[in-house]
């Protein structure tokens, strides 16, 4: 028995110290790492709950450990909940539109060292998106891909070999593109201003900045995103951000990024939709983002099927409608949000950073 309840102890004390652990405003990878699986330590708290109901003995020890367990479970489950059909939407439905206001967006982490391509063309067709987001993209992708030019004449490229190329193809004209590495060399972003059907410019920023891993903080991951943000915040027309944020929905440093932005994202109230890993079904969160402006409502948000990628792709389309900023708010920072902003991104790039 004494050796069950040693058990037990242990498999309580994992889940609600990695719990803990995030709550710690710290860029150490090992520590940002826990933002992600909360789904999977809510399952870790709940059956650590339960074994503590049947195993454990009636005493004050074993009480306070029960009442930290259950107030670590309610906490990783008010993280996501948003991200359930249990939660209002954030973005409207746009329930009748016309396709002239609409743009319909894939974004794919297509794995460099996948050899899929074939698979990966068959979804861009299945899907028929007008924009395709394409990202670990190398010379050989580069090569493979191009007969989508056939399709998506307006093209930005730009292949290379460290896990951080990027290509978008359009079918929507670009009426203007750039191509730019914000805070780390060799991390490249783009900024397209797109022209819908109806004539109307949408501003698009396709980011894939670096994950927290061994050896790698998420300084840079945080201090772009929240450039990118700064410069939404700021811009008068139509905004639509998307790619592998490497961060999750619910993590601090994307909430933040939202309410200085002001974008919405259309997976609240609609579910999780999970995107990496694809090969592992107990090891999922998501990780591929659209996020928009007021300005758009949401016609169709699909994860498309597995391609060989260790992440899905994901499909967003969205209607343009001016009259949809009446009827859905914008988040909106405080001095506290800007004040945070502003010193993330000075310790990157510097205090003179506009």
């Amino acid at each position: 028995m004494d050796a069950w309840k040693t058990t037990v102890w242990v498999v309580s004390a994992l889940p609600v110290a990695l719990t803990l652990l995030p709550l710690v405003r710290s860029a150490r990878w090992w520590i940002r790492l826990w933002d992600y699986p909360r789904l999977q330590l809510a399952f870790a708290l709940g059956v650590a709950a339960t074994l503590q109901v049947l195993w454990l003995p009636r005493g004050m020890g074993a009480a306070a450990l029960h009442a930290v367990t259950l107030g670590c479970l309610a906490w990783q489950l008010t993280q996501i909940w948003r991200y359930t059909r249990l939660a209002p939407v954030q973005v409207q439905s746009a329930k009748q539109h016309d396709p002239a206001d609409a743009i319909a967006i894939m974004v794919a982490n297509v794995l460099q060292d996948n050899r899929r391509a074939d698979a990966f063309l068959a979804r861009v067709a299945e899907a028929d998106p007008d924009l395709v987001l394409a990202v670990e993209t190398d010379d050989w992708w580069d090569a493979q891909i191009m007969p989508l030019q056939e399709r998506y004449p307006h093209v930005v490229r730009h292949p290379l070999s460290n896990t951080y190329g990027m290509h978008l193809f359009s079918r929507l004209p670009l009426v203007h593109a750039k191509l730019q590495d914000r805070v780390t060399p060799g991390i490249p972003s783009v900024l397209a201003r797109v022209r819908l059907r109806s004539g109307q410019e949408v501003d698009v920023h396709c980011v894939h900045p670096e994950p927290p891993q061994v050896g790698n903080d998420v300084e840079e991951r945080d201090a772009e995103l929240l450039l990118v943000a700064r410069e939404v915040a700021r811009d008068t027309r139509p905004t639509i951000v998307c790619g592998d944020l490497n961060d999750v929905a619910w993590s601090f440093t994307t909430r933040l990024f939202q309410r200085i932005s002001g974008l919405l994202d259309p997976r609240v109230g609609r579910g999780l939709y999970p995107t990496f890993h694809a090969e592992h079904w107990f090891a999922r969160w998501p990780l591929d983002h659209v996020f928009h402006d007021s300005s758009f409502r949401v016609v169709r948000l699909r994860r498309l099927p597995y391609f060989g990628s260790d992440h899905f792709p994901v499909l967003v389309c969205l209607a343009h409608d001016p009259t949809a900023v009446l009827k859905q708010a914008a988040p909106l920072p405080d001095d506290d949000d800007r004040e945070e902003a502003a010193e993330k991104i000075a310790e990157v790039c510097g205090p003179t950073r506009p």
